[in-house]
């Protein structure tokens, strides 16, 4: 017979076993999943407009995204969302840690980084038995480009494989060793092109001709490595993060089969390093709008563009549907930062863009799509954030929240909160409930494409919006209401000297 302090043991176990089966199953209930642990697809786009999601009710009416529309339909579309930054390198940084980034950087510049030994999302899921892969653009920020020598590297924070590369931009067609061989600054000022990066080496991806359509295009080259990553981990849980280029400049780069559904759109000759000398004298040519390309264009290669990226996303969607992978797959759908005019985008109804901390930098397009969303196909105004992301993915998989996040699991969070900026030497922003503080909201010192951007000389000085009654920030309200001015400005004190106090070193 048992004595009875066995048989005590024997029953706490079972008691742990039980109670962990029943706290995982009411995650996964949360989040609409089975009792396995859910697989994660995170889909980050570079530069597109708060107005160029066709299923948003403010979209602009020129922009048709079929996919994404679909997409959204699965799931839930915000209307709130934040990056934590007005450019690629610490909105990155900030999402795949679910930290702010001015932990380290205060300025939430380019060269960001990532401090030694911090957790990301990726590093995290690894050590509980995820297959990891980061597809696309590696951009922490830095001063070397395309390059594997460099701490922010995606294998040396949790990722078994990637593809891709490390810079703010790359050529959508030149992927060869030859034309890095002839071009005299291959990596440019803020693009590169030649091999993309495989992992410890590098990767060539040749023209099977001389014609545009027979050159292997970024976007598709990276849509059919997820696809083969799906095939090969369908079986296991996996994060596959997928950092598209698209919408970045080079934003005239696209295929001819998309160029010809705008009606007096030509594809642009690809770089030849025998005829246009330096490459980054050559692609700044066609980043100016009056230059090279004119207003309406700029527009329509953008549109060209996003209709390549629509079309890739669903063919993803497909795959996860043939491999049966949908009904355990949360995906993420969202950009790096707001658009930037000067490539044609449009984040009208808001003022600003990329490079600003008015709306139109911060607000983005925002999807999660997952499996048995009760509010699928809905439309949220919750506020939240990009950081958000690590919290939510982890909250889903039944593991252990770091207590030092800054972001908070989508599903459970739909209370009031306090959102940060900084930006450069001077510029600040919060965000309390309906209210908005703005100190030197920045802008672009580019020409933005004509009407899309409806309020461009964007001025200095501390403001406050109530976003709720006007999004586009076209009513400074700091004189009418000095009370909640004087509330943010405490807020944000407060905040500047947590994180000032004990900052975090980077490598």
């Amino acid at each position: 017979m048992p004595r009875l302090h066995n048989l005590q043991g024997w029953f706490t176990f079972l008691w742990g076993v039980l109670f962990f089966a029943a706290f995982f199953q009411s995650i996964a209930s949360a989040y609409g999943i089975g009792s396995e642990r859910p697989n994660f697809l995170i889909i980050v786009v570079d530069d597109m407009g708060y107005g160029d999601l066709r299923k948003y009710e403010h979209s602009a009416k020129d922009a048709q995204t079929p996919n994404l529309n679909e997409l959204a339909s699965r799931g839930t579309l915000y209307t709130q969302a934040y990056v934590s930054a007005a450019v690629c390198s610490p909105s990155r940084a900030g999402w795949n840690t679910g930290r702010h980034q001015a932990r380290w950087d205060p300025k939430s510049g380019f060269n960001c980084g990532l401090p030694k030994d911090m957790p990301t999302l990726a590093s995290i899921l690894r050590k509980n038995g995820y297959k990891t892969a980061k597809i696309g653009k590696n951009d922490f920020g830095g001063k070397t480009l395309h390059r594997q020598d460099v701490y922010a590297y995606p294998l040396n924070h949790g990722y078994d494989e990637f593809l891709g590369f490390s810079a703010h931009g790359f050529d959508y067609f030149h992927l060869s060793k030859d034309i890095r061989k002839r071009t005299p600054d291959p990596k440019g000022h803020s693009a590169a092109l030649g091999p993309l990066m495989r992992n410890r080496g590098y990767e060539e991806f040749k023209p099977d001709g001389e014609h545009d359509w027979q050159y292997p295009y970024l976007t598709e080259v990276f849509t059919e490595e997820a696809i083969d990553f799906l095939y090969g981990n369908k079986n296991d849980p996996f994060l596959l993060t997928l950092s598209y280029n698209s919408l970045h400049h080079l934003i005239h780069q696209v295929p001819p089969r998309y160029v010809i559904n705008y009606a007096g759109l030509q594809s642009i000759p690809h770089y030849d390093p025998a005829k246009d000398g330096k490459y980054e004298q050559w692609f700044k040519q066609f980043i100016t709008i009056g230059e090279k390309i004119s207003t309406k264009q700029m527009r329509n290669y953008y549109l060209a563009n996003l209709d390549c990226l629509d079309e890739n996303i669903g063919v993803l969607m497909d795959t996860l549907d043939e491999l049966k992978l949908t009904d355990n797959t949360i995906v993420f759908f969202f950009s790096d930062n707001g658009g930037a005019p000067t490539n044609g985008a449009t984040n009208l109804p808001l003022a600003g863009s990329k490079f600003t901390l008015w709306e139109g930098g911060i607000r983005v397009p925002f999807i999660i799509s997952r499996p048995g969303d009760p509010h699928a196909g809905q439309t949220s105004d919750q506020v939240i954030s990009s950081l958000d992301v690590v919290p939510t993915c982890l909250d889903a998989a039944g593991i252990r929240i770091p207590t030092d996040l800054d972001g908070k699991p989508i599903v459970k969070s739909d209370e009031a909160r306090n959102l940060f900026w900084r930006y450069g030497a001077n510029s600040h922003a919060v965000r309390s409930g309906d209210w908005k503080l703005l100190h030197n909201g920045g802008r672009s010192n580019r020409k933005p494409t004509g009407g899309i951007v409806n309020r461009y000389k964007l001025l200095k000085g501390t403001r406050l919006f109530n976003l709720k009654n006007d999004p586009g920030e076209s009513k400074d309200l700091a004189k009418e209401r000095p009370e909640v001015l004087k509330r943010l400005q405490g807020l944000y004190a407060k905040w500047s000297e947590d994180i000032l106090s004990a900052p975090l070193k980077k490598p």
